[in-house]
C-alpha cells in the first residue's frame, strides 16, 4: 500500500507551486481525491496506479513546461472511475474544475488541467504539448512494464471488467489495444521514446496476439 502521508505531501507541494499563497486548506481535497482512488471497483486505477503516474512525471518533468499542472492533472485524471460508464474522463475534468477553482487557483491553470485530464481519452498529445506528452507518458508507462508487471497489469484490469462476458471483454480489449498500436509512437517525450516505446510495443502486440489469434503475430496468424 503506497504511503499516503507522502501522496497528501505531494499533492500539496504541486498545488502550492500553481496558486497563490493563502488560499483554502489543502488537506480535505486530499483526502477526498484519496477516497476516491481507494473505492472498493478500483483494481488497476487505485492509488497505487496514482503514484506510478506521479513517479513517472517525476522522472519526466524537465520534459514538461508546467510539471506541477501535469501532476494535478495527474491526481484528476482517473478521479472519477466508473468501469461500466464511458464519461469517467469527462466527469473527472469537471471534478479539477469546481475543486481547482474553490483552491484558488487561477483560471488559466485551472483550463490547463482539466484540459490534460480529458486528452486522457485518447493519449495522443499535440506536437507541442509538452505537458500532454508528459502526463500521457507517464500513464501509458505501465505498457512498457517487465512481464510479470504487465501480466499483473492485465489481470487488474480485467478483474475491473468482472461484469463483462469474456467474449465481449476479449473484443473490447482489442480494440483498444490496436488503436495504441496504431498511434504513430506510444510515447512523446525523448525518454519514453527511447526507454520504453519498444517494450511497451512488444507487450501490447504480445497481448492483442493472446486476445485476437487472427492478429499479426497472433498464435493464429
Amino acid at each position: 500500500m503506497p504511503d499516503l502521508d507522502a501522496l497528501r505531501a505531494r499533492w500539496t507541494h504541486a498545488l502550492e507551486g500553481v496558486r497563490p499563497p493563502g488560499g483554502p486548506d489543502p488537506a480535505p481535497y486530499a483526502d477526498n481525491l484519496l477516497a476516491r482512488w481507494q473505492e472498493p471497483q478500483r483494481r488497476y486505477h487505485s492509488v497505487t496506479h496514482l503514484t506510478a503516474v506521479l513517479d513517472h512525471i517525476d522522472l519526466l518533468e524537465k520534459h514538461a513546461d508546467g510539471p506541477d499542472l501535469v501532476r494535478l492533472a495527474a491526481w484528476f485524471h482517473d478521479a472519477v472511475y466508473h468501469p461500466d460508464r464511458s464519461e469517467n474522463e469527462e466527469r473527472s475534468a469537471r471534478l479539477a474544475e469546481r475543486a481547482l477553482a474553490e483552491l484558488g487557483t487561477g483560471p488559466s491553470h485551472t483550463r490547463q488541467v482539466a484540459r490534460l485530464v480529458r486528452l486522457t481519452v485518447t493519449h495522443d498529445p499535440a506536437p507541442d504539448d509538452r505537458d500532454g506528452a508528459v502526463l500521457c507518458d507517464a500513464d501509458l508507462a505501465v505498457l512498457a512494464s517487465p512481464p510479470d508487471a504487465y501480466a499483473a497489469y492485465t489481470a487488474a484490469v480485467r478483474e475491473e471488467y468482472a461484469f463483462v462476458p469474456d467474449e465481449a471483454f476479449r473484443a473490447g480489449r482489442a480494440a483498444v489495444l490496436r488503436e495504441l498500436l496504431d498511434l504513430p509512437r506510444l510515447f512523446r517525450t525523448p525518454y519514453g521514446q527511447r526507454e520504453w516505446e519498444e517494450r511497451a510495443r512488444h507487450n501490447v502486440g504480445h497481448e492483442l496476439g493472446l486476445l485476437d489469434p487472427t492478429a499479426p503475430g497472433g498464435a493464429g496468424a
